[in-house]
């Protein structure tokens, strides 16, 4: 994060949903709204030139949908923004697209302006906003998946240069790299280990800080080891790999 203020950008075709999130986050003294688009295609130009903290993405968008946006900018090593996506759509094919383009987090547009702005707080963190209820769903779907003998699962769309989701679930189109861990871990600590189940129960970095009586900068570096040990390429697949390996 850039400075002491979370930077965002909105992106969203309608304005007055724009108005809105911009009113709603910048009553909060540590975001600003840095910019806006329209459209996908906007959306990775701004990214790229304003290089926001966390960018709130819709999905249904003219010229360039919000999926395809965050690939691109998931993808571009030079963009280091989260992206949360927000949605009017309660779908399953758009949640587990956009966690497999690498989006950090899903909300729906009837959420509270407190969902929105803890949203916009957890993904600056560095945290996946993953509730109990999107955890039980990437589950039940990879598992699905799973049962059907896949070697990895299924989805829609081209491949990701970069893909930090595990979790495309429909059954059309081509299988595409999940960044699941599939080999056997490699030795953990007994805290690592610690750590992986809070991270499976979709437990923040300051909640698993509180959780463990330690500090959420040592639960940082706990979580980075595991993923390097396993491979892993975000929180979501560590979740998937946790009830893979019924350590949950």
């Amino acid at each position: 994060m850039t400075g002491t203020a979370i930077r965002v950008l909105l992106v969203d075709d309608h304005a007055v949903m724009r108005a809105g999130f911009r009113m709603i986050l910048e009553a909060a003294d540590d975001v600003v709204v840095i910019g806006e688009a329209a459209n996908g295609s906007d959306a990775v130009a701004a990214a790229s030139d304003l290089r926001p903290d966390v960018i709130c993405m819709d999905v249904q968008m003219p010229i360039m949908d919000g999926l395809e946006a965050t690939r691109r900018i998931v993808a571009d090593p030079a963009t280091d923004a989260a992206v949360v996506i927000v949605t009017t759509f309660d779908r399953d094919d758009y949640l587990f697209d956009a966690l497999s383009a690498g989006a950090t987090g899903f909300l729906l547009k009837n959420a509270g302006p407190e969902e929105l702005l803890n949203a916009v707080r957890v993904a600056a963190a560095g945290d996946a906003l993953l509730s109990p209820e999107v955890t039980k769903r990437v589950i039940a779907r990879f598992a699905a998946a799973e049962g059907a003998g896949s070697d990895s699962a299924p989805g829609t769309g081209a491949s990701s240069p970069r893909i930090l989701g595990a979790e495309p679930i429909t059954s059309s189109g081509p299988e595409r790299d999940t960044g699941l861990v599939r080999a056997a871990a490699p030795e953990l600590t007994d805290r690592e280990h610690d750590v992986l189940r809070l991270v499976a129960q979709a437990l923040s970095n300051a909640e698993i800080a509180e959780r463990l009586f330690i500090g959420e900068a040592t639960v940082k570096t706990h979580v980075s080891n595991v993923l390097q040990k396993l491979g892993a390429r975000d929180r979501v697949a560590l979740v998937v790999y946790a009830h893979r390996h019924a350590l949950v």
